[in-house]
């Protein structure tokens, strides 16, 4: 009888698994991977890696497009061992997501040092000659990735940064070790764990029904603008965030808000941006610009801005006065928020 219901359940727990959707049979294998050191490791055997040098992603050109090269682990052994590179480093990588057919992706930096072995960090310039690509900084490669490789490429940059600064203890002040995944650090001396942490930033574009406000940072590349920024302070909701953020930087104050969308964004250390649109109340839209903060804000037009978007780069690769700014690139959540309210702007204005 029991053999028999064991049978069952095995049968059972068979057609479950053949009954769920893709997306969760794919959570579920990163989890699994997350979790047993063991499968991570048998993972890698079949999966696919990312390299990296000193968190600059190997990238290569194609019709003006760039493509993140993937690498099976037989070619990434072979590489590190014409490097004269122990292959234990391949402990360092991290996963950072799978295909539907259950591949594993990875991500390896060999630029930083080592802290599964003694070796040093691969010099850039022969590794390039090597793989036939460069290891670009993602920030400048923003503007000429797909969707799908920046995700994954966040993501790893973001994880990588994670190890490579957290590799002690903040009670013990003890050397802690990664999990064959990534997603976590253990103090061997009294097993509190660590996890990988995002700091959250509302992103929030102010208009006062007519006009949006965009305000620019001195650490923007030249022209650029975008929508206003701030982390949130502990004991802050959301709402509270967006408010003091618009009150503290421009002087303005929030009427209403809507929530739009978030992103994760790897810069200048992991954060989750959640986006907002906020109107301020009629007849109070004077700024007065924070200098703490910003260096300059201004309102914008709904032709302006529409122009602006329509632009194919920045300002300093196209001197042409009739566009006197420019917008941060499509993958930035901020590009979304202002195009959601510029094709809101124009529905608005159409005959009914």
């Amino acid at each position: 009888m029991s053999v028999y219901c064991g049978i069952a359940c095995r049968r059972k727990s068979f057609w479950c698994y053949r009954l769920l959707s893709t997306y969760v049979t794919k959570t579920r294998y990163l989890f699994e991977l997350k979790e047993d050191d063991d499968a991570c490791k048998q993972a890698q055997q079949t999966g696919a890696f990312y390299l990296f040098h000193s968190l600059a992603p190997l990238l290569q050109t194609s019709a003006h497009r760039y493509l993140a090269p993937r690498h099976s682990l037989l070619e990434l052994k072979g590489l590190l061992g014409k490097f004269g590179q122990d292959a234990q480093r391949i402990e360092d990588s991290v996963l950072i997501g799978c295909s539907e057919q259950h591949e594993a992706w990875f991500a390896l930096d060999l630029g930083l040092d080592s802290s599964s072995s003694l070796s040093a960090s691969l010099q850039k310039p022969e590794m390039e000659a090597e793989l036939k690509g460069s290891f670009i900084e993602l920030r400048k490669a923003l503007f000429h990735l797909d969707v799908k490789d920046a995700s994954l490429l966040f993501t790893a940059q973001a994880l990588l940064h994670w190890h490579h600064t957290h590799q002690f203890c903040s009670r013990s002040g003890q050397p802690t070790k990664k999990n064959m995944a990534g997603s976590k650090r253990v103090c061997p001396s009294n097993n509190i764990i660590y996890y990988p942490q995002v700091a959250p930033v509302v992103i929030t574009l102010v208009s006062d029904g007519t006009r949006c406000l965009l305000v620019r940072q001195s650490s923007f590349p030249k022209g650029m603008y975008s929508a206003l920024a701030g982390f949130c302070d502990i004991g802050e909701s959301l709402e509270e965030t967006v408010r003091r953020e618009v009150a503290e930087e421009v002087g303005l104050e929030v009427e209403s808000l809507q929530y739009s969308a978030s992103q994760h964004w790897p810069f200048p250390n992991s954060s989750l941006m959640i986006a907002c649109h906020a109107t301020v109340k009629p007849g109070q839209t004077e700024i007065h610009v924070n200098l703490r903060e910003l260096e300059a804000a201004a309102w914008f037009s709904h032709d302006e801005v529409a122009t602006a978007l329509r632009r194919k780069g920045p300002y300093t690769e196209q001197q042409n006065e009739t566009f006197p700014f420019w917008l941060p690139p499509k993958l930035a959540i901020a590009h979304q928020l202002i195009k959601e309210w510029v094709e809101k702007q124009t529905r608005s204005s159409l005959p009914a």
